[in-house]
């Protein structure tokens, strides 16, 4: 999986923009990226694309900026030298798809059906735009016609919002889901650029949703263990489940058998999608502890933040 590939899996959701008139570009990217979002698919459907994919690009060079609704090899080049890292279009149009394949620029061309894969697969590909998803059956049509083509990744766009995002985002199948719900036409006419990242953030926290898992308490002997955790059973009716390193009681608490990390102890923050959450909190500037890494057949489950809070040592784990 290419670099660009690989970072909009990581991101989630690309927004995916039409704007009317250049001067909103910067704010408008400067918004998704204060929501958390350094991504953004800037659509072709406009006559001002070609101005707001440079500005976007030289003023944030870090930000995932793809084009959009490109129907030809000119719109290719044209938004590749204004600084797109990669190109989506509509429908498979095998000679837009070949020059992009023969110049190594990632390309996520449209299908609807099992014929348009099977092009797909034909031309070296292996993730396409769904397109559009709600309009062509929804997640239930996309499984039907992905099951057969297990190799075949997909980033469903059209009609998605936060009402069926996760429901998606949960398919294997799925890289990333493509949506405007976030940056609608008139936000960004009326520059209500301080709603977009408010709406930006409110769909990352939907897509990652953190939760409050168990809290950890830290003893230091086995017997200091069972001893607090049938006190905490009694009190609460739990029931208590013995383990090699700690003593669970319900889902709500973790007795250690021995001081680990943190003073007190530790919090254990659930969330949907444990690698997008890293990589949404290292753009934030935090960082985590290797050693700690937890993997169960070969994916993550669970690692802890460098940063502790009020001596609770703090991880994330797969919900």
């Amino acid at each position: 999986m290419n670099s660009v590939l690989q970072d909009i899996e990581l991101t989630g959701i690309v927004p995916v923009i039409a704007i009317e008139d250049a001067v909103n570009a910067e704010p408008l990217a400067k918004a998704l990226i204060d929501g958390g979002l350094p991504c953004a698919e800037v659509t072709f459907r406009t006559a001002a694309a070609k101005e707001s994919i440079s500005r976007i690009s030289k003023s944030y060079p870090d930000m995932l900026l793809g084009a959009g609704t490109v129907l030809t090899i000119e719109q290719v080049k044209t938004a590749v030298d204004c600084g797109a890292k990669y190109i989506v279009s509509p429908g498979l149009n095998p000679k837009v798809v070949e020059y992009c394949v023969t110049n190594s620029i990632p390309i996520f061309p449209g299908v609807a059906t099992p014929s348009e894969v099977e092009q797909a697969i034909e031309l070296g590909l292996n993730v396409v735009k769904f397109f559009p998803a709600e309009g062509n059956g929804g997640l239930a049509y996309l499984k039907a016609i992905g099951g057969p083509y297990r190799q075949m990744k997909f980033i469903p766009t059209g009609g998605i919002d936060e009402t069926n995002l996760l429901s998606y985002l949960k398919y294997s199948q799925i890289v990333a889901c493509g949506g405007s719900w976030m940056v609608k036409p008139e936000f960004i006419v009326n520059k209500q650029f301080d709603e977009i990242r408010k709406m930006t953030e409110r769909a990352v926290l939907l897509m990652l949703g953190f939760e409050l898992k168990h809290v950890g308490m830290n003893c230091a002997t086995e017997k200091e263990s069972m001893s607090n955790a049938s006190l905490i059973s009694q009190l609460f009716s739990l029931p208590v489940k013995e383990g090699n390193s700690s003593n669970f009681v319900g889902t709500q608490f973790e007795v250690m058998k021995k001081n680990y990390l943190g003073a007190h102890g530790h919090l254990a923050i659930g969330t949907n999608f444990i690698e997008r959450a890293i990589a949404y909190y290292e753009r934030k500037g935090f960082s985590f502890r290797k050693e700690t890494n937890v993997e169960k057949n070969g994916k993550r489950v669970a690692i802890y933040f460098e940063q502790e809070i009020a001596g609770f040592a703090v991880h994330l784990l797969q919900g």
